[in-house]
């Protein structure tokens, strides 16, 4: 059974039904509501949905439960499956399914499906998060509901009894958790080296020379900070690792927990190397963008016509040549060797190498 009519209760109606499971949904307006859903879903009142259904999927919002209690006497003994969040983290004392379950103590609720969207339910478990975060004080009606998340082709998760509905409910909500600290790191040192650069190739020049080169900003000042942002992120992610064996080393025993800024730097390597090649790729795209720029076509135009002035035939430098057929070379491994490492550390990628496979790449 499905109480609501919304976008989730349809997607979850048509995942249900093709799936194999006899669907019927209740909703105020059944009439109305009726050719929004799959012919193959039943679509009454409310009160005739739950009569004929043993789980119940419960997908209208926290602030409509209230409007379910004439159906207190019909609930009595059913599954309720909450599928609801939060518009904010932490928005009430208690989860929404801590809550359902306080307005129907004669019922077994579970808290399920609210980290699945709408869209990965209709385009079936192939497309988004295949998990399904699954928490209840009922073990029995978690076997169920699990059961159910399964035909459907997902992959249950137990996560314990109703008192992690709140931690569940503020994982969809959650902005990128683990990247917060990675990304204030990247962009304090991209200021850091932006501002060096600046002073360096714009302020000094036009403070000793009178020379007005703020045009090197977007791209020369840019392109010459990311690198720098690059080599110093990459080496933040292997410098923890050799602290922690040095913190190992002196105390003689792998045992002794870490101190909390080494236990945090060390849990967000892995970010920390995919900002490094983030970086490391706009540099790439900067520098072969470097000869497009209309300055660049400015300087080539006057160093032609002081050659043909000076009546110079040929200005190459045997050195300079060799140098940058250099640089850029070596900048090309580089950057394909740090696209190993970035690609390795995810985990699709990671989880098909062994320990000895991914020390190796390292």
């Amino acid at each position: 059974g499905v109480l609501g009519s919304g976008d989730f209760a349809r997607s979850l109606a048509v995942r249900l039904a093709c799936s194999g499971f006899k669907v019927v949904v209740g909703s105020r307006n059944p009439k109305r509501k009726a050719s929004l859903f799959p012919a193959a879903a039943e679509v009454t009142f409310q009160a005739e949905a739950v009569k004929k259904a043993d789980v119940i999927f419960v997908a209208i919002f926290r602030e409509h439960y209230s409007t379910l209690c004439d159906l207190a006497n019909v609930l009595v003994g059913k599954i309720l499956v909450d599928v609801s969040n939060n518009t904010e983290i932490n928005h009430h004392k208690e989860s929404n399914a801590e809550y359902l379950a306080s307005l129907f103590p004669a019922c077994t609720v579970v808290k399920a499906f609210n980290v699945v969207s709408a869209w990965t339910l209709q385009s079936g478990a192939r497309d988004g998060n295949k998990q399904v975060l699954i928490c209840s004080n009922n073990q029995e009606a978690k076997r169920t509901v699990a059961e159910i998340a399964q035909v459907m082709g997902f992959t249950p998760v137990d996560m314990g009894c109703m008192s992690s509905a709140c931690e569940i409910e503020n994982i969809p909500l959650r902005l990128l958790p683990a990247w917060k600290i990675p990304i204030f790191l990247a962009l304090g040192l991209f200021l850091c080296f932006f501002t060096y650069n600046l002073i360096r190739q714009v302020v000094h020049p036009y403070i000793r020379e009178q020379k007005n080169k703020l045009y090197k900003i977007p791209i020369e000042v840019v392109n010459t900070t990311l690198p720098c942002v690059s080599y110093v992120m990459l080496s933040l992610v292997y410098l923890p690792g050799v602290l922690a064996a040095c913190s190992q080393l002196y105390y003689g025993t792998k045992y002794r927990r870490f101190p909390d800024w080494l236990d945090q730097w060390l849990q967000h390597r892995k970010q920390i190397g995919l900002l490094s090649f983030f970086c490391a790729a706009l540099h790439a795209v900067y520098s072969l963008c470097l000869p497009m720029r209309r300055s660049h076509r400015y300087l080539l135009i006057e160093t032609a016509v002081k050659q043909a002035v000076e009546k110079k035939m040929t200005i190459w430098v045997e050195e300079e040549v060799w140098r940058m057929e250099i640089y850029i070379s070596v900048g090309i491994i580089a950057l394909g060797l740090l696209s190993l490492l970035a690609i390795t550390s995810l985990p699709s990628i990671a989880n098909s190498l062994n320990w000895r496979e991914f020390s190796f790449i390292q």
